[in-house]
């Protein structure tokens, strides 16, 4: 469920060798390679108007449907190289923590404008709301969460919620709230204008989040994501530790009245499944609102352990799934499964995306779901039926004894991968004939036959890695243009099952850089890791990290572009366009721009979101790990995004938010 942990050290010695004996431009021409996964294209306008989306930036992805799109158009194509700093803040989050903490931290948090305020989270919980003109500290509430639990998935905040009680007396008390869950699992309500607890709500405005089964330690379970809202009920899921163990927690998603903190109703995503033993299958990542519909729609991850089914048989219902629940009692109204029988780790891990389509004159409201697998899979958001067609096609068999692996999996059909799935050893990348026969060398002994290739104890390919294809930044999409913008990475994984689960210190010894996973109640241990040269770069050939446009009406890909660059990896600042793997997501402009950072070297860009083509790209104090947002303040358009890093990659931290806007 959890990215892979990618060396800090990654691409330095080899873009050292590169830039030394290659040189920067001519790298592609001696390695005799082509940016070949480029596509050149342009988007077409099919409708005259956002139809009223984008008019607010009130919830973590834009709106409650996760569009990411702002409809202020003060910011154009022509004018944005005018950009500068108008504001930064610092919030002071990392001051005086161990360097034990700051290891597991991760700024992920996308601010939201409510109450005439710009509100955020911070690594630790922290809630801050700032003066949209100047970036002043209005207010600031600390949850004083523990620093010692060693959480599975990062200190981490993604956002913030807005409720307004349509029952109170104007001006009253909490009124209004924010809700922030925290990574010590406690559902909090604060007043929006103050920061204040709302005592009401739960016990003196707090609720427990309570596992379905004793924890191992305090950081197997916890909450990453910002709750979605739904009516008058505050909903959320959970991150859990992976690969621990069978009888895990249980992904329970939990739903909470806004006003009292009183449980309303609890779904469990595994029981479509009531006869398998297995946990997981939460919902870690952030959950879609239909508001008109009252659904509340998840995206779901594997059960556990992630690499072995035995004590899983079927397909796992729920699991690895798009499911819609009605939004007052959590009953099932329609779901659609996109990895059966999930032994890949490839758990949906992005917002699903409440778009409308607009074909021949006519809207149509869907359901775009992206994937770690870097499928892109369009749903009918009345039925959960396919609206662009998708087929079930026959998968590689033959895992390890005692799985039972599907014989089928489901494709899209219009939509091509929007990343490779495939690396034959031939298709390794070296910057010198060494390594890249070295690369050979390491694939010719991996299974590697595509996409959903099973585990086995010889080793093998997973391409794309447990880190996506797409992950938790979610996509962008331009409802004039019927675009969904993706960013996904391009990066090879091996990993190789052990019959003997006990012998941590033979299997560590493989490698210093492999994960190890106990998978505790199976008959299998687990190891992973990227797939690396001698000299640190990825065996799989670059761009290692795109963005590219694809067309919801047709399923075309329009325009697929290289995504970052090697400059605050490499030695001396040498900035290679290769593209680097990217954790955080695009948000769209009407003025025709896409807003971006995620990548590994310290930018937020400004993309044509017709071509793909960059225009604009301002430094950041720190890693840009995080989606960016926009909103217009007195007449002023701003973008803004948070600078935080992601200890995990090893970009640089910070405790910045960071707002551009164009000179007055």
């Amino acid at each position: 469920m959890n990215i892979s942990p990618v060396r800090a050290t990654l691409l330095m010695l080899g873009l050292f060798l590169a830039a030394s004996f290659l040189g920067g431009s001519a790298i592609w021409s001696v390695l005799g390679l082509a940016d070949d996964l480029t596509i050149e294209g342009r988007a077409q306008i099919v409708r005259p108007d956002s139809g009223g989306v984008g008019a607010e930036w009130q919830a973590y992805g834009g709106d409650s449907g996760g569009n990411r799109y702002v409809a202020a158009r003060n910011i154009d194509k022509n004018n944005v190289a005018r950009l500068e700093i108008a504001w930064a803040h610092q919030s002071g989050a990392l001051n005086g923590r161990s360097e034990e903490a700051l290891s597991r931290t991760a700024q992920q948090t996308t601010p939201i404008l409510v109450e005439g305020l710009l509100v955020y989270c911070t690594q630790f919980n922290q809630v801050i709301a700032l003066d949209p003109g100047t970036g002043a500290e209005k207010w600031r509430f600390d949850p004083e969460v523990p620093t010692d639990s060693r959480p599975a998935n990062q200190y981490t905040c993604r956002g913030v919620s807005y409720w307004q009680d349509s029952a109170a007396p104007p001006g009253a008390k909490c009124a209004s709230r924010l809700f922030t869950a925290t990574v010590d699992a406690r559902m909090i309500a604060l007043d929006a204008r103050s920061g204040k607890l709302c005592e009401d709500f739960g016990e003196d405005g707090t609720k427990h989040i309570r596992p379905s089964i004793s924890l191992r330690w305090p950081g197997e379970f916890q909450v990453t994501s910002a709750p979605a809202i739904v009516g008058d009920i505050v909903v959320t899921g959970t991150s859990i530790g992976d690969n621990l163990r069978t009888d895990a927690p249980r992904g329970t998603v939990f739903a909470f009245d806004a006003r009292t903190g009183e449980t309303k109703w609890i779904f469990d995503p595994l029981s479509g499944s009531p006869n398998i033993r297995a946990g997981h299958s939460n919902v870690w990542s952030s959950i879609a609102v239909d508001k008109e519909r009252g659904l509340v729609i998840l995206p779901t991850s594997s059960p556990s352990p992630d690499y072995y089914g035995g004590n899983r048989p079927g397909d796992n219902l729920y699991a690895n799934s798009v499911v819609a629940l009605d939004g007052e009692n959590g009953t099932v109204a329609w779901h659609f499964q996109t990895v059966h029988h999930d032994v890949w780790d490839y758990d949906l891990p992005a917002q699903p995306g409440l778009y409308q389509v607009w074909r021949d004159g006519e809207a149509h409201d869907v359901v775009a779901q992206v994937t770690k697998t870097g499928l892109v899979f369009v749903l009918d958001r009345d039925t959960g039926k396919p609206f662009l067609p998708i087929e079930e096609r026959a998968v590689p068999q033959g895992g390890v004894a005692g799985e039972r692996l599907s014989p089928t999996q489901p494709f899209p059909v219009r939509t091509p991968a929007v990343v490779p799935d495939r690396l034959d050893p031939g298709d390794a990348f070296g910057v010198t004939l060494w390594d890249k026969l070295a690369c050979e060398s390491k694939l010719e002994k991996l299974r590697g036959e595509g996409l959903f290739t099973p585990p086995t104890i010889a080793g093998t390919l997973s391409l794309p890695f447990t880190g996506g294809g797409a992950n938790w930044g979610s996509a962008a999409y331009d409802p004039r243009r019927n675009l969904l913008v993706i960013n996904m990475n391009n990066l090879a994984s091996h990993m190789t099952m052990h019959r003997d689960t006990n012998e941590r210190e033979q299997v560590d010894a493989i490698s210093d850089d492999d994960e190890f996973a106990p998978m505790e109640g199976a008959p299998y241990a687990m190891t992973r890791a990227t797939l690396l040269s001698p000299l640190g770069l990825p065996c799989s050939a670059p761009p290692w990290g795109v963005l590219a446009g694809v067309d919801l009406d047709s399923g075309r890909i329009v325009w697929r572009q290289t995504l970052g660059t090697t400059e605050d990896l490499a030695p001396g600042g040498l900035a290679l366009k290769l593209g680097t793997p990217s954790f955080g997501g695009p948000m769209i402009t009407a003025g025709g721009l896409i807003f971006i950072g995620a990548a590994m070297d310290d930018y937020i860009r400004a993309i044509d979101v017709d071509t793909g083509k960059e225009l604009w790209k301002g430094r950041l104090p720190a890693g840009g790990q995080a989606t960016p947002m926009s909103y217009v303040w007195k007449g002023r358009q701003y973008v803004v995004i948070a600078a935080g890093g992601h200890a995990r990659i090893g970009s640089k931290l910070g405790d910045h938010i960071v707002a551009f806007a164009l000179p007055q």
